[in-house]
């Protein structure tokens, strides 16, 4: 017999659907009247934010911010992960409460002590995005790429893995690439787009650090401007979630081609 849904539970996914829903109905509706009239229907709003050379400055500035911030994470925690859960158990303990720091620390604290810290460092890197808030958010990313790697790698047989694979002759560059990252390649993604999802969304660091990230713009856009700023929000919206796609596409790609290759 198949089983029945029971109205109570239908009715809070209804009411939770509405929550999610209602916002974004809500903002798509302002997002078409007329910012001289107030009237609907117009494209206007969308056609002036997709005209305005800073909104395309800014979504390329949040982007290059965001492949960096993952690719540099990436390659600084996945090894480390590894290693942690392959010979150094003891240390996840460790490892884990500084995750967590990001997390205590208010941003306003967090942002002042970075500027502090690199106030005397190169102006490539302390007076551009790609260098100061890179560093930030690397920080920043550093708990949710952590616990999902670590969920990954302990979702998985390790010692056996690495073991099988050295056995047969693999050294430790081909049992890493073929054998470990295929493994923990959804652990991975899921770090990956939470990073996206953070890099897009930040606003306190770049707004007091002054640099013209993507947030800082939507911000600026609410400031001033009345409907274009719900515009702005969907076309933030779908954006983010087409990047998202991609970076999961991109990862199963190369995930058949490792498999292609090794077989």
């Amino acid at each position: 017999m198949r089983r029945r849904i029971a109205p109570g539970a239908v009715l809070w996914l209804l009411v939770g659907a509405a929550y999610l829903l209602l916002p974004l109905v809500a903002t798509a509706i302002y997002s078409f009247k007329s910012n001289q009239t107030g009237t609907c229907c117009t494209l206007a709003n969308y056609g002036e934010i997709i005209h305005d050379p800073a909104f395309w400055k800014s979504i390329r500035i949040s982007f290059v911010l965001a492949l960096e911030t993952i690719v540099i994470a990436l390659v600084l925690l996945v090894p480390t992960v590894y290693w942690v859960n392959l010979k150094l158990p003891r240390l996840r303990p460790v490892i884990g409460f500084l995750a967590l720091i990001p997390f205590v620390v208010p941003p306003i604290v967090y942002v002042v002590g970075l500027l502090d810290v690199f106030r005397d460092t190169p102006d490539w890197f302390y007076a551009k995005p790609y260098g100061f808030l890179v560093a930030a958010y690397v920080i920043l990313a550093f708990p949710y790429i952590y616990f999902a790697l670590d969920a990954g790698f302990r979702a998985i047989d390790v010692h056996t893995l690495t073991e099988a694979s050295q056995s047969l002759g693999a050294s430790w560059r081909t049992t890493f690439g073929r054998v470990i990252l295929p493994n923990i390649r959804g652990a991975a993604l899921a770090g990956a787009l939470l990073t996206l999802a953070i890099v897009m969304g930040e606003y306190t660091i770049a707004a007091l650090a002054t640099f013209d990230t993507f947030p800082v713009y939507i911000q600026y856009v609410n400031q001033n401007k009345g409907f274009p700023a719900s515009a702005l929000v969907l076309l933030s919206f779908g954006i983010t979630w087409a990047a998202m796609v991609a970076i999961v596409l991109a990862g199963r790609g190369r995930t058949q081609a490792q498999v292609g290759g090794a077989r």
